[in-house]
């Protein structure tokens, strides 16, 4: 399954970058994130939870970053084992910045496979699930260069 798209962010190219290959900082923007532990600094371990349709998943998942370009790409393996159910997930996840005037342009794709239970839910509704996942980290990550505004400094 490919699930691929784009948004933009207002801020620079290179803070985007920056703000984004912060593993700690990263998952701030991923809902379901939670554990997130370094084994050096291209490896990490985590703990992904996400309901898909009326079940809901637990994930021990591991990222291995393969390739970081600075400012403008990111690629990663995310491989995660369901807790409870038999199957994998299998996930290469890669992002391009690129600048758009005074914005930047967050291009992804994930090219993911899904064995087991998961599996059997079908395309579209993983879909589905991976366009809101992905609409949610785009406004978080949008929040996150929000200009202050009174309500938001109070």
């Amino acid at each position: 399954m490919n699930v691929s798209g784009q948004f933009t962010v207002q801020a620079p190219r290179e803070v985007v970058f920056n703000t984004i290959r912060d593993p700690r900082t990263f998952v701030g923007f991923v809902e379901g994130v939670s554990e997130l532990k370094e084994i050096d600094p291209t490896h990490f371990t985590a703990v992904f939870e996400t309901k898909v349709a009326y079940m809901k998943f637990k994930f021990n998942v591991t990222v291995e970053v393969m390739r970081m370009e600075a400012p403008g790409e990111i690629e990663a393996k995310i491989e995660g084992t369901p807790l409870g159910i038999v199957g994998r997930l299998t996930a290469t996840t890669r992002t391009t910045l690129s600048e758009a005037g005074n914005e930047t342009l967050v291009d992804y794709s994930v090219d993911a496979t899904l064995a087991g239970k998961l599996g059997s839910i079908g395309q579209p509704v993983l879909r589905s699930k991976a366009k809101d996942m992905e609409k949610q980290f785009a406004n978080k990550l949008r929040a996150a260069f929000a200009p202050a505004t009174p309500e938001t400094m109070r």
